[in-house]
Formats: C-alpha cells, structure tokens, sequence
C-alpha cells in the first residue's frame, strides 16, 4: 500500500456535514484502502457517549467510497455517488463504539463488475473491537441518467 496525502478524506467521500465520518485516508493501493476515525459524540449516530454498533457498515461504506474516490480522481474524473446494496457475513464484537474511541478501517475489492456493482470484503479494528462485513455496492456511470429513471 502507498500512503497518500494528496487528498482528503472529503475529498474523496461525496458526504458532507454530519455524514462525513472518516478523519483520514491512510493508505491506498490498486486494490486496498485504510482509513481511519475517531467516533464522533457530536453526530447523528450519538446516543448518550455511544454510536450503535450497525454503524460500522457506514463505516466500512465510507471507506468504499473513499477507494473509490480515490480511483476516480487518480484518473482525472469527478467523485461520484455510489450505493450500498447490502451486507453479508457482518459480524461485531460489540454492541455500540464509545465515543471518542479511535477505529481503523481496512476494505479490500473482491470482485469488479463492467456493470458498477462490486464487493469488498471490510475490517474495522479498535481497542477491543473488530468487525467484519463483506459489503455489495453499485456505482452506476451516470448518476443523474441513474436518478432520473428511479424517479
């Protein structure tokens, strides 16, 4: 993996506000990325010093997006929106992250369809916390042609 410190974290995340989660982008190579966050007591997940364990995968989809982000802008295109579809094989060892808590996350592109869709295989590691998920996503070529017709 090379480090990379040519972008941001919200640079590469087309998330803003209360929804941008990630603190940084640690490392990127063809097929990997690491990034990395403290949990936030300030955001919308909060609830009383802790975030839900569930918020993981916005985690790891974060990250995803940031692989992503990265590629695209690697390659002289704009950031795009993607979607999760879902997550399979998703397992914690704990029930919510205390705030202020620092977590890495590691996500690794399995398989890359010429349709948009993909599948990672995610890591989230702390201080007494692991989780694993492999997560679905699809990120269509053209967004707002992909909007419209769902509307």
């Amino acid at each position: 993996m090379q480090n990379i410190h040519s972008y941001t974290a919200e640079e590469l995340v087309p998330h803003s506000g209360d929804m941008s989660l990630l603190d940084e982008v640690l490392a990127v190579a063809e097929e990997t990325l690491r990034a990395r966050l403290t949990v936030r007591d300030d955001g919308i997940f909060s609830r009383g010093g802790r975030v839900p364990a569930y918020v993981g995968i916005e985690y790891m989809a974060q990250a995803v997006a940031a692989f992503s982000g990265y590629h695209a802008r690697e390659a002289g295109k704009p950031v795009e929106l993607g979607f999760l579809l879902g997550t399979r094989h998703f397992t914690t060892n704990v029930a919510a992250f205390d705030c202020g808590s620092e977590l890495q996350i590691a996500v690794e592109r399995l398989l890359q369809a010429d349709n948009g869709m993909a599948t990672f295989e995610c890591r989230l590691n702390g201080e007494g916390t692991e989780q694993v998920a492999r997560l679905n996503v699809y990120q269509p070529d053209n967004i707002e042609e992909y909007l419209k017709e769902k509307r």
